[in-house]
């Protein structure tokens, strides 16, 4: 599971195509002489996808093992998060929520204005980018998801050892009912001897 790329993108009613504010790309897993069309090909689909989203709509789109996840804010302010496949697609939308929120509050109304692509300056984009490469650090329902199937697949293997042994199992069951009765004939007996404990 991996992040590819990120966008901020201002889009609106006004403009002929969205334009990229600021962009940030994790593209060590490809060959060096690749990572620019690779690049190329991102900021294409971000753009072919933001056109097609609307505002307060979000949309995960699935191009070639990889998925965009689009959403645009009700201002027009919108971005992309580019995954591989299996990443989860409700933890990218937590990441662009969160990203979207941060970028409006430090720029303000400023980048309404802005016309050419990748000219605003956002570092913590890159910090995003990093932070969201493993999703279930980054994102602590997916940490406590990911914590609730193994404790599930550890509780399957157990019964499932458990239901193996099953003439072992029904022995253990009438030693605890032998137990049971001789824990009751104990606290009898100690109700006579002392008369301070109450057996119901």
């Amino acid at each position: 599971m991996k992040v590819v790329g990120l966008a901020i993108v201002r889009t609106g009613s006004d403009l002929n195509e969205p334009v990229p504010l600021t962009v940030a790309t994790e593209l060590s897993s490809f060959g060096f002489f690749q990572r620019q069309s690779v690049k190329e090909m991102l900021m294409f689909l971000t753009k072919t996808f933001m056109k097609r989203t609307e505002p307060g709509q979000r949309q995960s789109v699935e191009h070639e093992g990889y998925v965009v996840h689009c959403y645009v804010r009700s201002d027009g302010l919108g971005g992309t998060v580019t995954t591989d496949g299996e990443y989860p697609a409700r933890v990218a939308f937590v990441m662009l929520g969160q990203l979207l929120d941060e970028f409006a509050q430090k720029q303000g109304d400023s980048w309404k204005t802005v016309t050419t692509p990748e000219s605003v300056t956002f570092p913590p984009a890159d910090e995003y980018l990093q932070k969201y490469q493993n999703p279930a650090e980054a994102d602590k329902i997916t940490k406590i998801q990911k914590d609730l199937d193994e404790t599930t697949q550890i509780l399957h293997k157990t019964i499932d050892s458990v239901l193996e042994r099953g003439v072992k199992l029904d022995n253990l069951v009438e030693k605890s009912n032998d137990l049971s009765a001789q824990s009751k004939l104990f606290y009898k007996s100690a109700k006579k001897t002392n008369s301070c404990c109450v057996v119901s």
